[in-house]
């Protein structure tokens, strides 16, 4: 299997990182989608190449940086998503119990958003990083210390953050495959699911990843040990979106070309994938184009971030891992990694996503090919909305709009009348609550933001006048929609 990668230190404070996520003034995680321009032209910069395949290109950004103005221009021009370096991260959030401080989270996260730029959250349960009165607990203590501290971090950012790596590095180094043997694994093998239920009751909007590093190789022990526990995940019903791979590529831990492979099987169980964590030992021009045309090819990949901006701000300064020299003048990978950027294709999954918000049009069910239907065109709040053959009548045109409402006939919006499994989905006066708010996936789902549930085809059903209801995600074609 060869060796892994260099150990990673205890406390990450040199990290330069971004993440991803957060569409400005968007309530959900799937607001983020960005939807993909014409295919011809060429952009010039890193996220607006990307944007063309309905993906982002960030950066790590960290707070004692943002006064640099070499750095501030470079980040503002060529990224959009943003990661807080470290300033997200426990000891920097909680500094003593039940005594949250986001004076630097939010330095950053201000930042990005005056910007233009998405936010990704990192990271909210992990053995580094915690501070000393956390290291002390153990046992049910510390399980309700995290708890709250997801509870907490989450309920700053509510409806701010389109993803959050609720879990970080919770494996195991080398060939064992087994748990990381932390203080947080001592309080229970289920606290990661325990972490997730949490996070998701916390803020159903947004998208929650696992995240870990040395999982990039399909063959490795610890990639398949993260593997099983994803699909176990989504076998039972707890609730996790995406996975992060960090990608810290170096000697101990190469690169190597079942990445791919890697990112395709995670997908094909029903997540989104991201590259979170990017840098490459010696910045080629060859492996970083490499890993692009990686998450180019699958269609679930929601974009790439690299660790930092320039070599002088990576936390393997000496590696000269970045697209970017210490004085701020592009590498050669750069230039690899925007000619792949504007050589992709926009995203390839057979089965178009919705578009981000603006405009108006159909929504139809990938299934049936049916669109979703006001029944006779009806007006009155309670209607329950159906399938019928799309007819671009003014009751199938619907408009998705920056709060996250799916609106019809300029004042109604999509509606749901509970939280539960077969809640009945309605038009009803828009009012702004959370119930009539709604997350476009990347897979083509629309999921309630108050319940977390799909909008569904009942029983599967085809037909003209099939009823639309709330259902537990499944990624059955009768939860998948498509904008027209």
């Amino acid at each position: 299997m060869g060796s892994y990668a260099l150990p990673r230190p205890h406390v990450r404070t040199k990290l330069r990182g971004l993440l991803l996520a957060l569409l400005v003034g968007v309530l959900g995680a799937s607001l983020a989608l960005i939807g993909p321009p014409d295919a011809g032209a060429a952009e010039n910069t890193l996220g607006a190449a990307a944007k063309q395949s309905g993906r982002y290109f960030g950066t790590a950004i960290a707070s004692g940086r943002l006064g640099d103005s070499t750095y501030t221009s470079i980040a503002n021009r060529e990224f959009n998503m943003v990661t807080a370096e470290n300033e997200m991260k426990i000891d920097a959030t909680e500094p003593q119990r039940g005594q949250f401080n986001f004076t630097s989270a939010d330095r950053v996260f201000n930042w990005a958003v005056q910007n233009g730029k998405q936010v990704r959250g990192h990271t909210l349960a992990w053995h580094s990083q915690q501070p000393s009165w956390m290291q002390n607990l153990s046992g049910s203590t510390l399980r309700q210390a995290m708890i709250d501290h997801i509870n907490g971090v989450m309920g700053h950012y509510k409806g701010r953050i389109a993803q959050w790596d609720v879990v970080n590095e919770a494996f195991q180094d080398g060939n064992s495959g087994a748990r990381r043997d932390s203080n947080l694994q001592r309080t229970g093998n289920d606290w990661i699911e325990v972490a997730f239920r949490t996070a998701r009751a916390a803020d159903p909007a947004a998208k929650l990843c696992y995240n870990d590093y040395n999982v990039e190789n399909w063959t490795w022990a610890k990639t398949q040990a993260m593997y099983n526990m994803v699909k176990d995940f989504k076998q039972r019903g707890v609730p996790i979106d995406c996975v992060g791979f960090q990608s810290h590529f170096n000697s101990g831990s190469p690169y190597n070309s079942n990445f791919r492979t890697t990112l395709q099987n995670f997908a094909a169980l029903g997540v989104d994938v991201a590259i979170t964590e990017l840098d490459i030992q010696g910045a080629s021009p060859t492996t970083y184009a490499a890993v692009v045309n990686d998450c180019l090819a699958v269609s679930r990949c929601l974009g790439i971030t690299v660790w930092g901006v320039r070599d002088s701000d990576s936390w393997r300064s000496g590696d000269t891992p970045l697209l970017f020299n210490n004085d701020g003048s592009k590498k050669a990978a750069y230039t690899a990694v925007l000619n792949a950027l504007n050589n992709g294709t926009s995203n390839p999954d057979p089965t178009p996503t919705p578009t981000s918000p603006g405009g108006s049009g159909q929504v139809k069910g990938v299934g049936s090919g049916r669109c979703l239907d006001v029944p006779n065109s009806s007006t009155t709040d309670g209607t329950q909305v159906q399938l019928w053959d799309c007819n671009n009548g003014t009751n199938q045109q619907w408009s998705y709009t920056a709060a996250g409402e799916l609106r019809v006939y300029g004042n109604k919006c999509l509606d749901a009348g509970g939280t539960g499994n077969g809640t009945r989905v309605q038009i009803y006066s828009c009012w702004g609550g959370d119930n009539q708010k709604w997350r476009l996936n990347s897979d083509g789902s629309i999921v309630g933001v108050q319940s977390g549930l799909c909008l569904d085809a009942v029983g599967a059903g085809t037909g003209n006048g099939t009823l639309i209801q709330l259902y537990s995600c499944s990624g059955g074609s009768n939860q998948r929609w498509t904008r027209t």
